[in-house]
This record gives structure tokens, C-alpha cells and sequence, in this order.
């Protein structure tokens, strides 16, 4: 298995553009950390009132025991925060998994967990202002936790991983989720594969999630399709990014979804950033039709290892909903 991706998964890292955990306790093989950000915005636009937004902040916990003969087992909880608003509920979850990995039989999970799907599709999903929002759009009213695109509710994945050496290193991931329950539609038993290859500073990677959903009595196969590519690491230096993504909705609706991201962080942590993001829709026997088009550009500093500025303008393509975006996040 590939070393660097099995201390990633060990130690359970938030996609994203930074990962700061506080270790509490280690002794006997045993570990205790603890993570998360609180980020906070003032973000408004040509059609919206300028507010103070919660930039999707998050406290988690993770534990991870040595059980000896090389397996290591895991656990992770993570919660979002409403720090905004008084009363309501202050905490749901985001995360909630137990894994077990061996260096050389590879990493299982079950729970609410980052899906194999994402570990293709987040390469264009790095910015803290405006990224990738297609991802969890969803296809009914936001239900990407219940079609694995992103994080995925009642998941059980495996990944492994080959490193070749000087010839790159090739990962793959299956998952496979029961029956849920979504606000529009239920969703049947789904899975998922994703492959991905990196070489020299490069990766690419290809997913595909596939299941039936029911939808006021309409059972129909909905299927998800993505292709990346990558260049550097975000954060350092250079970062060239891109995603395309293919919704095949049976006897309803296709939709084509295109993501491009170009970033340069300069030595003293400034990180500069530009991207575009299209979403295509085409009903059954209708003509294709552009349903969102946008590029922003976007900047962010670390003023300290755990304090991070940023901001961004987001144009939008087909109106004019410019939106803007400015604040800071600290990790905890």
C-alpha cells in the first residue's frame, strides 16, 4: 500500500486547504487528537445583502489504536459549529466512522466518511471562499451525502494503493451504501469506484458512482461520472486543477459539470488563485442549456500556522450576481 496515502488516511485529514490537529494523548500505541476551524466571512453582492457568514466551521475528535501485527484501527468524529446564531442546534454531523488499515492490505471504513468518489472529484475543491459547488448541489434539494459524491452518510469503502517507484503510484477506492431516505427522493443501494495514478508532481484520476433512485413512485438509475487532473500541490508553489463531472439522471435529465482552477502561492504563504466553474443541464429530447457560469478570483494568506486570511470576488457569467467574500479562518 502507498505509505504517504495510508498516513493520510490514518490520520484522518480534512480535504482542504490546511489540516491542523492538537494531539492530545499518545502513549502505548495510542493516540488522541483534536481539530477544526471556526471561519467567519463578510460576504454579500449585486443581489444580496452584504451579512457575516459561517464558512463551514468544524470541531472533530479522532483516537487511533496500534492492535499489533501491523493494523492500526481509527475513529473520527466531526461536527459543524453554528457559532453565529444564538439557540438552535449547535452542533450536526459532518463525520462518524471507525477504520482499520494495514500497510499492506489496505484501509476499510464504515460510517459517515469522505467518499472515494471525492478523493477524484476534491482536486479542484481547494479554495475557502468559492470552489467547488456543484459537488453538493445534489441532484434533489442538496442530497450528496446520500449519492457519495462527497461525504457519504452509512458508507462502507476500501482503499488500497501500489507505489511503483520512479514509474508513480496507483490508488483505488470501492464504497457501497444501502437504502437511505432523502427530503425528495430515496435512494437505493449505491456504489462506487475511483482510480487515480500520480507520477512526477502529476495525477489523474477517474470515479464512477452508480444506483437507483425513487422519486414519487419513479424508480430510475442515476449515475455519476468524474474525470481530474492535477498538477502541484496547493499551497506550494504552482497548482493546476480540473474536473469534469457527468450526471446521467435516466429518462430525465444529463447534466455536464466543468471545474478549472489555477493557483500560485509565493514564498511568503500568499496564495493566488483563479477559477471557473459551468454547469450544463439537457433534458430528454431538449436542447442543452447553460445552467450556472462563474469565475472568481481569489487570494489567501497565512498570517500564522493556524490564522488564515482570505478573500475572493466570484463573477457570475450568465447575470449579474457578482458576489464577494472576505474574512478568516483559525484553526483550532
Amino acid at each position: 500500500m502507498n505509505k504517504n496515502i495510508l498516513a493520510i488516511a490514518i490520520a484522518a485529514a480534512t480535504f482542504g486547504t490546511q489540516a491542523v490537529a492538537v494531539e492530545l494523548y499518545n502513549n502505548d500505541g495510542t493516540t488522541f487528537s483534536m481539530g477544526g476551524h471556526v471561519t467567519a466571512a463578510l460576504a454579500g453582492g449585486e443581489e444580496r445583502d452584504t451579512t457575516v457568514e459561517a464558512v463551514s466551521p468544524r470541531i472533530n475528535v479522532t483516537a487511533t489504536q496500534d492492535m499489533g501485527n501491523g493494523f492500526t484501527i481509527d475513529a473520527r468524529g466531526e461536527w459543524s459549529l453554528n457559532f453565529l446564531e444564538n439557540g438552535g442546534n449547535s452542533f450536526s454531523t459532518r463525520l462518524g466512522y471507525i477504520g482499520l488499515t494495514h500497510e499492506e492490505m489496505g484501509r476499510g471504513v464504515i460510517g459517515t466518511q469522505w467518499a472515494p468518489f471525492y478523493d477524484v472529484a476534491s482536486l479542484t475543491d481547494m479554495p475557502i471562499a468559492f470552489a467547488n459547488d456543484f459537488l453538493y448541489d445534489g441532484m434533489y434539494g442538496g442530497d450528496f451525502a446520500l449519492s457519495g459524491q462527497t461525504r457519504a452518510d452509512q458508507m462502507i469503502s476500501y482503499r488500497n494503493g501500489f507505489d511503483f517507484g520512479d514509474a508513480g503510484a496507483l490508488d483505488f477506492g470501492l464504497g457501497w451504501q444501502g437504502k437511505n431516505d432523502g427530503d425528495f427522493a430515496d435512494y437505493n443501494d449505491r456504489v462506487q469506484i475511483a482510480l487515480s495514478y500520480s507520477i512526477m508532481g502529476a495525477k489523474v484520476g477517474y470515479a464512477y458512482s452508480t444506483g437507483d433512485v425513487t422519486e414519487s413512485n419513479n424508480k430510475r438509475s442515476l449515475d455519476f461520472h468524474a474525470v481530474s487532473a492535477a498538477y502541484g500541490s496547493y499551497g506550494n508553489g504552482l497548482y493546476l486543477a480540473a474536473l469534469y463531472q457527468m450526471t446521467e439522471d435516466e429518462n430525465v435529465t444529463d447534466i455536464d459539470a466543468y471545474e478549472l482552477i489555477a493557483a500560485y502561492a509565493l514564498a511568503n504563504s500568499l496564495n493566488l488563485s483563479i477559477n471557473y466553474e459551468t454547469v450544463e443541464s439537457q433534458d430528454k429530447n431538449a436542447s442543452k442549456e447553460t445552467d450556472r457560469e462563474e469565475m472568481a478570483l481569489q487570494a489567501e494568506y497565512n498570517f500564522t500556522s493556524n490564522v488564515v486570511g482570505f478573500g475572493g470576488y466570484q463573477f457570475d457569467l450568465e447575470g449579474d450576481d457578482d458576489r464577494f467574500m472576505i474574512g478568516a479562518r483559525v484553526y483550532l
